[in-house]
């Protein structure tokens, strides 16, 4: 019996043993479960992030470069690829950077702004850079003085970029061979002396600052002219160490009596200025334009009818900040001698070499770098649609 006792009791100790073995077998098991699991879900996560990284990576290069959502695209790895007449240009290139060919964009006014103030420290440039001038035109629609520009810019397609701010949605109708195709920058509505007019003014420059290549920008309507051929307009521009921005004080209603207390204590009414709304600004100048939000704000809050800020805010934030830079005068002509609120109107009865000659040379003189011009004006408004045909006619004058 003693006998049968042992070997019952080594048969339950070798069972409990044997259970041991199979919990702890079991143990490991699930632990190298766990463990696995783990490691793919951190797997996943980690490679979720680094998704994410390079996308975005990717889409913020591409809000830089501000690709139309209007194109179509492919994807070459982590970099959009422009498509466009089956050429494909790679969106991570210096050229995309430095000179965008698609003016459409989704960008915000702000965000516009902001990428329009980005100016390079390294003073040399990668490439070779030719200067253009940035001929910026403001109107409600149609230009009907079109077909003299083109005739004005023929032959100097590497000296000029255009940039047209019209009604939304509005297209020129143009053939494809015209400087003005697709020129038309994203836009908003505008209205006649409103702060509106002010920020399609702004509008126009951050778009045209987008182009690294432009150092000369020139406001312009859909009644201005040249009145000299492009060499001459170019070489000025280009040639000059100033703006042209008309800034002076005028101590009556219309000048000072425009100035709102309010703008204290940030502007001062011995600051306050009035001048043209058509300026002409080179890029040093244009950058620090677009990047003020603090002193724009107060024009925006506190100039309002009759204050224009279009006739005030430039004026007088060159006056306070880069009167050194500018040359207080406009370097378009306007005939304000009928009063009112608007210049006269020239039309096709008006038009003839005599009086083209008569605003090339009236009698001005002007500072033109710290020497004394009889060439202060190369363009002149208002002209209307009529005065086309006779434009056309006066080759001999124009030189264009």
């Amino acid at each position: 019996m003693g006998g049968m006792k042992g070997v019952h009791r080594s048969r339950g100790e070798k069972d409990e043993t044997d259970k041991h073995v199979g919990l702890l077998k079991l143990v490991q098991v699930l632990s190298f479960l766990v463990v696995f699991v783990a490691g793919v879900v951190i797997g996943l996560v980690t490679s979720s992030h680094i998704n994410q990284h390079f996308v975005s990576k990717a889409d913020i290069y591409s809000f830089i470069n501000h690709f139309s959502a209007d194109v179509p695209a492919g994807k070459d790895g982590n970099c959009t690829v422009v498509r466009d007449c089956e050429k494909a240009e790679d969106c991570w290139s210096v050229k995309t950077f430095l000179r965008p060919k698609n003016l459409t964009h989704r960008m915000s006014d702000n965000e516009l702004f902001w990428r329009a103030s980005m100016a390079p420290k390294k003073e040399e440039f990668p490439y070779k850079r030719v200067p253009k001038v940035a001929f910026m035109f403001l109107t409600r629609g149609p230009l009907p003085l079109l077909p003299l520009w083109e005739r004005f810019f023929r032959g100097h397609e590497k000296l000029f970029s255009i940039y047209v701010h019209a009604l939304p949605g509005y297209k020129l109708n143009v053939s494809s061979t015209s400087p003005f195709y697709r020129r038309e920058i994203p836009s908003q509505h505008v209205s006649w002396g409103t702060v509106t007019l002010a920020d399609a003014e702004r509008r126009l420059l951050a778009n045209a600052l987008l182009d690294f290549s432009n150092e000369r920008f020139i406001l312009l309507s859909e009644s201005c002219i040249p009145v000299y051929n492009f060499s001459t307009v170019y070489n000025y521009l280009i040639g000059s160490a100033h703006g042209f921005v008309q800034s002076y004080d005028e101590p009556t209603r219309y000048g000072r009596g425009r100035y709102s207390r309010r703008m204290l204590p940030d502007i001062k009414l011995y600051q306050w200025r009035k001048g043209s709304q058509w300026f002409e600004l080179n890029r040093a100048l244009a950058v620090n334009v677009i990047s003020d939000t603090k002193y724009y704000t107060l024009f925006k809050k506190y100039c309002l009818p009759a204050c224009y800020p279009d006739e005030h805010y430039l004026p007088t934030y060159l006056n306070m900040f880069h009167g050194s830079l500018n040359s207080n005068r406009t370097v378009t002509w306007v005939d304000w001698s009928i009063g009112g609120p608007h210049p006269a109107t020239y039309g096709e009865a008006n038009v003839s070499v005599d009086f083209i000659q008569s605003i090339r040379n009236n009698g001005t003189l002007c500072q033109y770098n710290s020497e004394t011009t009889s060439i202060c004006f190369l363009f002149a408004r208002k002209f209307a649609p009529s005065a086309l045909e006779p434009l056309l006619k006066l080759s001999s004058v124009m030189e264009f």
